[in-house]
């Protein structure tokens, strides 16, 4: 059972490639299962787009939504689409954004935090000038919005738990027991997070998240998916082999998918 539930399409409008192209991506690439989860509008702003370079308008949600139900019909039989979506976590707007969510026939949702203090995750310039506690704070503050994606209720993944380090592969060296008390508390919570490929595109290299903290997942009890994150359509099912192989490395017996917010579990 071969499945990659995290990619984007041209809506959000960095990413290439229309639906259609990711689902025949996932075809040839072998997937049972493909999720389509583009970037969630930014439901807490006034504007209809308030980033038109980061995620889709609000009034092309419901043709997002429209879009992938039709082409989850047509390839029945074929490969199982799923309807998901990226969605941000910004506790201020949590409402908000569950309002409009509970319209629509999720099959899952991702919770990713994209941005904490105000400044975005994949901001290099927030490292500069800092001292060791100032980094400290800064990853901390990180983890306390992943934690409180994971109790809010809202999501059933959490998406690239350890991004920051997209291009800061120093803020895995950053030592707090934060880290391992986020993983206690998405276990707690029954929630899965991914093993997100797109790492190997950023400074970083490689997955989301660490080794480390996979084996700490394993400890605590959660679930791991796997998401490409694909923003082309070249993308769809990156590596998935390898990390299958590393997850069996490292304990893991199965990883899940949802369907109909339902868990799905497969066999490593």
């Amino acid at each position: 059972m071969k499945f990659d539930i995290h990619t984007h399409h041209e809506r959000c409008g960095h990413a290439k490639g229309d639906i259609r192209q990711y689902i025949e991506a996932g075809l040839r690439e072998g997937l049972d299962v493909i999720g389509i989860s583009d970037h969630s509008p930014y439901y807490g702003e006034k504007e209809d787009q308030a980033y038109p370079e980061i995620a889709m308008a609000k009034t092309e949600f419901p043709r997002y939504v429209e879009e992938v139900l039709r082409l989850k019909e047509e390839y029945a039989g074929r490969i199982d689409v799923l309807l998901g979506v990226e969605s941000d976590y910004f506790s201020e707007h949590l409402e908000a954004y569950r309002n409009v969510y509970e319209k629509y026939p999720f099959d899952y949702i991702i919770g990713s935090v994209h941005r904490s203090g105000g400044v975005s995750i994949f901001n290099r310039n927030r490292w500069k000038r800092l001292n060791e506690d100032e980094q400290r704070q800064h990853k901390e503050a990180y983890y306390n919005l992943i934690q409180q994606s994971a109790q809010c209720g809202l999501f059933q993944i959490l998406g690239h738990i350890d991004a920051m380090k997209a291009y800061y592969p120093a803020f895995s060296d950053i030592q707090t027991p934060i880290v391992e008390e986020t993983l206690k508390i998405i276990g707690a919570n029954k929630l899965a997070i991914e093993v997100n490929t797109s790492g190997k595109t950023k400074d970083v290299g490689g997955w989301y998240p660490s080794d480390e903290m996979l084996e700490m997942a394993l400890h605590y009890g959660v679930d791991i998916t796997f998401g490409s994150d694909a923003h082309l359509p070249s993308r769809v099912g990156d590596e998935w082999e390898l990390v299958r192989s590393r997850l069996k490395e490292i304990g893991f017996k199965e990883w899940v998918y949802f369907k109909a917010k339902k868990r799905v579990a497969r066999s490593l």
